[in-house]
């Protein structure tokens, strides 16, 4: 598997199985950390965009303990998918090892409600990379063919120095 994830941090620290149709799970082990409230998630890498540039999909299923009181998606939990999905993304591009790495900023703008029950997916695109910095756009999206569109979102990372490992 070519995920950039070194083995010893990948069992130290996630599951990344394969699973059908090219997903892999994408969980932390320490079932005590933030990630554990959405999780499971999986992770894809997709076709690359018509210009050329990486793309994957990151998923979670919403479930009633991700709902807000109007029984849609809670937006914080919709932030949280894609904070994740971010570093989910880059790892599935070689752009980042499991490290230290930390988001330098994350603009989102809502255009829709999440629906629970069904696949809320993060759409992230690699826009460029740099020695310490990883740039990468998306949307949000659900329904067949990503027809019903949640948020848009832009995301910066910065890489973890190399001493942190």
């Amino acid at each position: 598997m070519n995920d950039g994830i070194e083995e010893p941090k990948r069992r130290d620290h996630f599951s990344a199985e394969a699973l059908d149709d090219g997903w892999l799970s994408w969980d932390l082990k320490d079932a005590s950390r933030f990630n554990s409230f959405i999780e499971p998630l999986t992770v894809r890498v997709e076709p690359p965009t018509s210009d050329g540039r990486p793309c994957a999909r990151v998923r979670m299923i919403p479930e009633r303990k991700h709902s807000n009181l109007g029984d849609n998606v809670h937006g914080a939990v919709t932030l949280a998918l894609v904070d994740i999905a971010l570093f989910a993304a880059a790892h599935q591009f070689g752009a980042l090892n499991a490290g230290h790495s930390v988001t330098l900023d994350l603009s989102t703008q809502f255009v829709g409600a999440g629906r629970l029950g069904e696949p809320l997916d993060a759409v992230v695109e690699l826009v460029r990379e740099t020695g310490r910095l990883i740039f990468l756009r998306g949307l949000v999206v659900q329904g067949d063919s990503d027809s019903h569109i949640v948020l848009s979102f832009s995301g910066t990372i910065r890489k973890a120095s190399k001493d942190r490992g």
